[in-house]
């Protein structure tokens, strides 16, 4: 089994796979694991279910800034960003980039009372509360910053849920859906042409798996809904007669890294047949088999998640989640601990080692021929990296074809379920072995 790499045959960008949801907040005043949070250089924190588990009652959401939806628009003393501009520039400070969602947090207690996820009475009116909020984040408007945010993501899930009643994301049809991104993403990218628009933040792709007994296994009403609301949405925002901008197109999946893979490439095969050639691939909510959550099986799946949308059509990810939240996966609370402490995990080392591909910044050739192993070569012309997974129980030994690393005394930095976190210098002889559910990056 052989381990090819060609640090002379450049293959492209290392690319913003290794964004996050959510960060680490342990309270609404209590910021103090962002240095720790820091270590991972994520390029973008999509700002959706922040605040508390699965979403709090005063950040980034519109209702939540916007608080009273009869005030007027264009009076800056009917919004409230307190705890968003805290946030900001908290993510600000140690250089994370936001990835706002215009819309609402999931709201799983709706069967009891739903609060913001209801469409809005008047889509012209929403529009300009959106546009003043980015005005105050990206013009300075009401006191406001300059952040200079590129994205802006309109609603998350409303394919939640076909039956009106049992969906907690989206309290209308998809005809209203689309009617209310239509007329929010042309105002928004009519006022400010130099941001990205998008949406809707698919539930994903789970029943257009290309297998007929894969398809077979994940199909159910629901998830052929998300299929249905899918393709209505493009053709509807295609016509002549709605024709709407859509800069990214983002999506979600939850499923294994193999299904994974299959999902992203039907939504980049669907969206070119549909004419959004240019449109960005953006899987922003992922997390495969999130049960196994603190193993190094789980911290070995996300070091391959990462390796197979670096090498397929993704064009940027977001992580589910980097909060302390049951989804979280960085970081553990200390049992019996006062005040709070936190231990980081595997997964955390799989992103944190990760980061130093995107710091070298060039992706070049890396193959192996073997199943389960994952992996990505990087470099800057004067340093080379090669990040390694092994997806699988047993223990893998691999031949290196590879000038730059071999017979050389490299960094070699690992996560595994025995040993934990370690690093150490080692001269590589042309032959490597690679623990059961590790992760490994070895620099030179």
């Amino acid at each position: 089994m052989t381990l090819s790499v060609d640090f002379k045959k450049n293959v492209g960008k290392i690319k913003p796979v290794n964004g996050v949801n959510c960060a680490p907040i342990i309270s609404y005043y209590n910021y103090s694991l962002f240095e720790k949070f820091a270590e991972l250089e994520v390029p973008f924190c999509r700002l959706h279910d922040f605040g508390g588990c699965f979403g709090g009652t005063h950040f980034v959401d519109v209702e939540n800034i916007f608080t009273d939806m009869n005030a007027d628009e264009e009076d800056s003393a009917s919004y409230d960003f307190t705890f968003t501009d805290r946030l900001l520039s908290e993510l600000d400070k140690i250089g994370v980039k936001p990835f706002y969602r215009l819309g609402a947090s999931i709201e799983n207690g709706h069967r009891i009372k739903a609060y913001h996820i209801y469409p809005p009475k008047d889509n012209a009116k929403w529009a300009r509360i959106c546009a003043n909020i980015i005005r105050h984040y990206n013009c300075g408007w009401a006191d406001g910053f300059h952040y200079g945010i590129e994205y802006f993501e309109i609603w998350n899930e409303p394919d939640n849920e076909e039956k009106i009643e049992d969906n907690p994301m989206w309290k209308g049809t998809k005809e209203q859906f689309f009617e209310h991104y239509k007329v929010v993403s042309r105002y928004l990218k009519e006022q400010f042409p130099e941001i990205k628009v998008g949406g809707y933040a698919s539930c994903g792709f789970y029943a257009a798996n290309g297998d007929s007994h894969v398809k077979a296994a994940n199909s159910s009403p629901r998830t052929e809904y998300f299929i249905e609301f899918f393709h209505d949405f493009l053709k509807f925002i295609s016509s002549d007669r709605n024709r709407s901008p859509l800069d990214f197109f983002s999506w979600h999946t939850y499923a294994s890294v193999e299904q994974s893979v299959s999902h992203a490439e039907y939504a980049r095969r669907e969206l070119d047949r549909y004419g959004f050639t240019h449109t960005e691939s953006i899987l922003n909510e992922w997390n495969p088999e999130y049960f196994d959550k603190g193993s190094a099986k789980h911290a070995s799946k996300i070091g391959a998640m990462l390796c197979v949308m670096q090498n397929g059509s993704v064009d940027q990810a977001e992580f589910y989640a980097g909060d302390l939240s049951p989804w979280g996966s960085f970081f553990e609370k200390i049992p019996r601990s006062y005040p709070e402490e936190y231990a980081v995990t595997g997964e955390f080392y799989a992103f944190k080692l990760f980061a130093k591909l995107r710091k070298l910044g060039t992706q070049f050739y890396c193959s192996a021929d073997v199943k389960n192993v994952y992996t990505v070569a990087a470099g800057n012309g004067k340093n080379h990296a090669l990040y390694l997974v092994n997806n699988s129980d047993a223990q893998i030994s691999l031949d290196i074809d590879c000038p730059e690393l071999s017979d050389k005394t490299c960094k070699v930095s690992r996560t595994d379920g025995m040993y934990g976190f370690c690093e150490s210098d080692e001269r590589l002889t042309g032959f490597l072995s690679l623990p059961p559910y590790s992760v490994t990056l070895i620099e030179a």
